[in-house]
């Protein structure tokens, strides 16, 4: 008996977070738990995922929120529906706040209007301490007072943190460093520190909140009801609660609850939301719509053909909510170097207070004042802010183009991509086949009866060349079929009334040892139909190559792509034509389906740098999509294959959007290369005038605050994707 239990996975959102390192460690401690296999807690969209192996009781579930309270005593976690998201569930969220109200009160007033406050009478009273004339002594008892009265919770959060063991936190290193400032006699620096500290964190924290309200409003596109039609009555309800083949009524300026068919009405839908498509499109009966548009004009009933969970605007939402489980290498790395650096720089402070002294190089008190500046700049919080910031805004500002990242490690692998590769069909053409000529090989058919023959054994197939065929046979009836046989790649056979039919190309007919015809000199695709052995007539289908291919992949090279290559399953002859007309480098033509797989292999090994990507429309080629470093479907609404089988997803086939998707990533890439440069430059050159005494401790708050709220401001440039 087979044991082993598919893994069980539980989310809740997180308020009360005040950084990002809070988060990591939350993360951490919850991961570390037995029994756990991952954890992850988004800062960005306050939501912890917790997976298992098996199922788990109610006992393991409450010491995971225990263990996570005891990480930090000061979030508050929710439990959240398995269909939940912090994007999607807006109900649940103001639930949440709802709940809350009275402790979210509580912390603005300790940490909103008091801290201005105590900011204020702490400056007045190092001002007057600092008047000519005001007795020492008293000078003093009004720094101190200063220094305590703006700084007793940072002294208090690092105390407790010490007895849970948890040092080389921020609360830790700022009290160490103000309080050695003070045994050192420098009263009037420790508190001005403390207090340009906790104004600096102010205006952190509310540059942190508005990042966070700027990505997830880009993502609140789900409705917060539906309006069901239930005998005779008109009655509103959660989109969850509406069931597959109800009649929902969209009024005017209202978003679209769930995919369907319109049924009645006309609108213009706004599809920018999902599309990012700025001209809206028109909605009549049997128009096919999505959840997330909007509705502009008119009202309309529409027959629900999805359950929530499976619309559109759903399946997008936890798309990108999922995304930040996907982490970039960038993350990776500077997660595991906050949790080294701090400690190496603590270590180095404490040989800077020291081995100078004892070796002659100076008094005691002036270098440990070095150290404690050392220790000031030691905190790592711009980089484990900003680098996951700047990707999530890049998903997000994506999104809402259209453009689905699955997680900023394909963000990365893109922005790196030096050679593209593109399935022909749908992709560099229109998709859209037309039949140009049939041509007879046998008089005793005409070209009627080929056509009609060709349509009856291709009336179950998808193949955009089937569909031609079909298209073109129109109102002439078509046979009954008594069975079919498919062969990718090459076409397929039936039987009907008793007759053989093949149709298909070259290859079919040579594998079957038949004399093919001479072949013309055309770049279109060529389709044979046999009847009973006998080639009967030739079928010239023809696709047009998209309009402005060329220029967008003439753009693609000014993004770095250096290599374009093209794979497909048609001739030679046709592939060749696109491929010159449009400037690939390469056109590798006439390849089975599971050849594309081992073509895709063979280009990723030899590439000597950079990486591949693969451009497809998602549904006939997603083992490829699947191999290469990044797999990007086009034409993703509507389609839960391409959705599932890709990296990437642009959600139209507009293919400029893939210049936009390379324009992103490297804008993000770029953003996160600056963050991380303009963080370790700063503190690594104040470090070093910190050891000559040349900083001070104003400038070390610069080169922790000052460097971080810069670095948020500078990843929040990530939500504009440039034209």
């Amino acid at each position: 008996m087979d044991t082993q239990q598919a893994a069980v996975k539980k989310e809740w959102a997180i308020s009360g977070l005040d950084c990002a390192m809070c988060a990591a460690k939350v993360e951490k401690a919850v991961a570390d738990m037995p029994g756990v296999t991952a954890s992850n807690l988004n800062f960005v969209t306050g939501k912890l995922t917790v997976t298992t192996g098996c199922n788990q009781g109610n006992e393991f579930w409450t010491s995971v929120e225990n263990t996570a309270r005891a990480a930090d005593d000061e979030i508050i976690l929710r439990p959240l529906e398995s269909s939940a998201n912090p994007f999607s569930e807006k109900i649940d969220r103001d639930n949440l706040e709802h709940e809350h109200s009275s402790v979210l009160q509580q912390k603005a007033s300790t940490w909103m209007t008091p801290r201005l406050f105590r900011f204020l009478v702490s400056l007045l009273f190092i001002a007057f301490a600092n008047v000519p004339g005001v007795p020492s002594l008293f000078a003093t008892a009004l720094v101190l007072a200063a220094y305590v009265l703006s700084g007793y919770d940072v002294v208090l959060k690092a105390v407790k943190n010490i007895v849970k063991g948890r040092l080389f936190d921020e609360n830790f290193l700022m009290g160490i460093a103000t309080i050695g400032a003070i045994f050192l006699g420098e009263y009037t620096e420790a508190a001005a520190v403390m207090i340009f500290y906790q104004v600096g964190e102010y205006f952190q924290e509310l540059a942190i909140d508005r990042s966070r309200r700027s990505i997830t409003a880009l993502m609140d596109i789900k409705p917060d009801r539906a309006t069901v039609l239930r005998g005779g009555m008109q009655l509103t309800v959660r989109p969850e609660d509406v069931q597959v083949g109800e009649i929902i009524q969209v009024r005017p300026g209202e978003r679209i609850p769930l995919d369907g068919i319109v049924r009645s009405g006309f609108s213009l839908i706004d599809t920018r939301a999902i599309t990012g498509e700025p001209v809206p499109r028109s909605a009549h009966a049997g128009e096919v719509v999505f959840s997330g548009c909007i509705s502009t004009n008119g009202v309309l009933e529409i027959e629900v053909t999805s359950s929530y969970a499976q619309s559109t605007v759903y399946r997008i939402l936890t798309l990108v909510e999922e995304s930040s489980q996907q982490k970039a290498s960038s993350e990776r790395f500077i997660t595991k170097f906050a949790r080294i650096y701090t400690p190496v720089v603590v270590s180095i402070a404490v040989l800077v207070a020291l081995i100078p002294p004892v070796a002659g190089f100076g008094s005691f008190s002036q270098w440990l004042y070095r150290a404690l500046v050392f220790l000031v700049i030691s905190c790592p919080c711009a980089l484990v802010v900003s680098v996951p910031l700047a990707f999530f805004a890049g998903i997000g500002g994506a999104a809402r183009h259209g453009i689905m990242f699955k997680g900023g490690n394909y963000l990365q692998t893109l922005a790196a991509a030096e050679t593209m590769v593109f399935d022909k069909t749908g992709t560099l053409t229109e998709g859209v086949f037309a039949v140009d000529e049939v041509e007879v090989y046998d008089a005793s058919f005409s070209t009627g009866e080929i056509i009609r023959l060709a349509a009856s054994a291709e009336q179950m197939s998808t193949h955009p060349i089937g569909r031609a065929i079909i298209a073109h046979a129109g109102d002439t009836g078509l046979f009954a079929v008594e069975s079919i046989t498919e062969h990718a790649g090459m076409g397929l056979e039936a039987q009907i009334d008793g007759a053989h039919i093949l149709v298909g190309n070259q290859r079919l007919l040579e594998r079957r040892g038949m004399d093919v015809p001479r072949l013309h000199k055309s770049s279109s695709t060529e389709v044979f139909v046999v009847y009973n052995d006998t080639v009967i007539g030739r079928i010239t289908i023809s696709d047009r190559i998209r309009e402005g291919m060329a220029e967008i992949l003439t753009r693609l090279k000014e993004k770095g792509i250096q290599k374009s290559i093209m794979l497909t399953g048609d001739r030679e002859r046709a592939a060749k034509h696109v491929g010159d007309s449009l400037g690939i480098s390469e056109v590798r033509a006439e390849l089975l389906p599971q050849h594309k797989v081992d073509e895709i292999e063979k280009i990723i090994a030899a590439q000597e740098k950079g990486h591949v990507a693969y451009v497809g429309d998602g549904i006939n080629d997603a083992p490829v999509l699947a191999r290469a470093d990044i797999g990007i479907a086009m034409g993703g609404m509507g389609s839960d294959a391409a959705i599932e089988a890709a990296d990437a997803v642009i959600m139209t086939n507009d293919m400029s959007r893939l210049v936009s998707a390379m324009s992103v990533a490297q804008k993000t890439m770029r953003i996160v290369k600056q963050n991380i440069g303009f963080a370790l430059g700063i503190k690594i050159i104040i470090m070093i005038l910190g050891i000559f005494g040349i900083a001070h401790m104003w400038l070390a708050i610069f080169a922790d605050v000052g460097v971080t709220l810069l670095a948020v401001l500078n990843a929040l440039r990530c939500l504009r994707i440039p034209e």
